[in-house]
């Protein structure tokens, strides 16, 4: 049960009290609400080497739905005929998810999300002059000309509004805002998006960012940060700490380059850490994860956070000693309980790192008994095996260990 009174530790989590200080909170400023906007059909999928075909991808936005997501960017529907299968296909499926579409900003491109039928439109433009310059070899008049007439356009088409500057972090304070407050003022956002397009930003210039953009700009703000350098949770957080009030991310941080904030960290992070529960039911995240990185046909390390397939996988001795003793207490040897994000019970492995806790355990589970010299004999076998192998033992493995010490 959580308890108001010391939210770090529930019957589900326990994280650190020191997160809760007054010291510790006073410049802490969270949204009464927080939005999660999925980009794994968009920005997800513009990871090297993924495709996902219209079935899957309204596949995959049934499973965000089902998990509580609240908006879902279904796609670009001018990248290809495929994508705009889909995202027509998504907003027919009567999700409760409400559904998004991405735009250039491009009068086309507007105007064919709205005939999808979509409720809101991502509207992408780069900000950063040497981009607009260099990377589009256009004058930044031109930027700033489509960006006006395309907002506007979109909300005379009752669009909803989330305008995306590409590359804002890396421009100059000056040219970002100065950018944005043309296109607030002479074309139309109903959001502005904090894009950190190559994942540069530093969790200290995070606060300076959000502030800098509601003093100026006065409207919601949204999230959009890049894991270059494993920044993207953190200052997602940090974000939200600022009163930011929709967090783009991606399923377990799918996307370009080094890939997006991934949902489930951030998503737990904010629940256990900050007390900011979004509604959306982490016990679906193993389950999306899996689904979808078998569709996307990526791997991920077997530890990852959240939902890595050995996440509950316990070799070392001394923490299958703690599992042990602690019995249905896990959230004493871990920092939350495995079904809270949908992750099997634990399970006390065998390798090189096991001790004679594991031992026992592994001979109770075969109805075998082993005491002093002999289960310290099974375990230097099963030490052996392990490093002979460079892997865990299987059942038949250890079973083969333990008859040589015990008939």
């Amino acid at each position: 049960m959580s308890n108001s009174e010391t939210p770090w530790i529930t019957d589900r989590w326990f994280s650190s009290p020191w997160n809760y200080l007054p010291e510790a909170t006073g410049e802490i400023h969270l949204p009464a609400s927080l939005k999660v906007h999925d980009v794994t059909l968009r920005d997800g999928e513009q990871q090297a080497g993924v495709e996902f075909t219209a079935d899957e991808k309204v596949r995959i936005a049934e499973l965000l739905s089902e998990a509580g997501i609240h908006r879902i960017e279904a796609g670009l529907p001018a990248v290809s005929p495929a994508d705009e299968e889909a995202v027509r296909h998504i907003v027919a499926a009567g999700l409760d998810s409400e559904i998004y579409a991405f735009a250039r900003c491009m009068l086309p491109d507007v105007e064919l999300a709205a005939d999808c039928g979509v409720s809101g439109v991502v509207m992408e433009v780069p900000s950063s002059h040497h981009l607009i310059q260099k990377g589009y070899r256009w004058p930044v008049e031109k930027a700033i000309d489509l960006s006006i007439e395309a907002t506007r356009h979109a909300h005379e088409l009752g669009l909803k509004v989330t305008f995306f500057p590409i590359d804002a972090t890396r421009a100059s304070i000056t040219e970002y805002l100065d950018m944005m407050e043309r296109v607030a003022t002479d074309g139309y956002v109903d959001a502005v998006a904090l894009v950190d397009t190559m994942g540069v930003l530093s969790p200290n210039a995070v606060g300076y960012f959000a502030r800098q953009t509601r003093e100026r700009l006065g409207v919601p703000m949204e999230t959009h940060f890049h894991m270059d350098f494993g920044m993207g949770i953190a200052n997602t957080i940090l974000a939200v700490a600022n009163g930011v009030e929709v967090i783009q991310t991606t399923v377990t941080g799918l996307g370009e380059r080094s890939g997006n904030t991934p949902t489930e960290e951030t998503i737990l992070a904010l629940l256990t850490m900050y007390g900011l529960d979004t509604g959306i039911k982490t016990e679906h995240f193993t389950k999306i994860s899996q689904e979808v990185l078998a569709m996307a046909g990526v791997t991920q390390p077997s530890n990852r956070a959240i939902v890595g397939d050995r996440l509950f996988k316990v070799e070392s001795g001394i923490i299958a000693t703690w599992v042990k003793n602690v019995g249905d207490e896990l959230i004493e040897t871990f920092p939350f309980r495995p079904e809270l994000v949908g992750q099997p019970a634990p399970e006390i492995v065998l390798g090189k790192g096991s001790g004679i806790d594991s031992i026992y355990v592994w001979l109770d589970q075969n109805g075998l008994k082993a005491h002093g010299e002999a289960a310290q004999e099974i375990l230097r076998l099963v030490k052996a095996k392990s490093l002979e192998k460079k892997d865990l033992l299987t059942n038949d493995e250890f079973l083969e260990c333990a008859h040589k010490v015990i008939s």
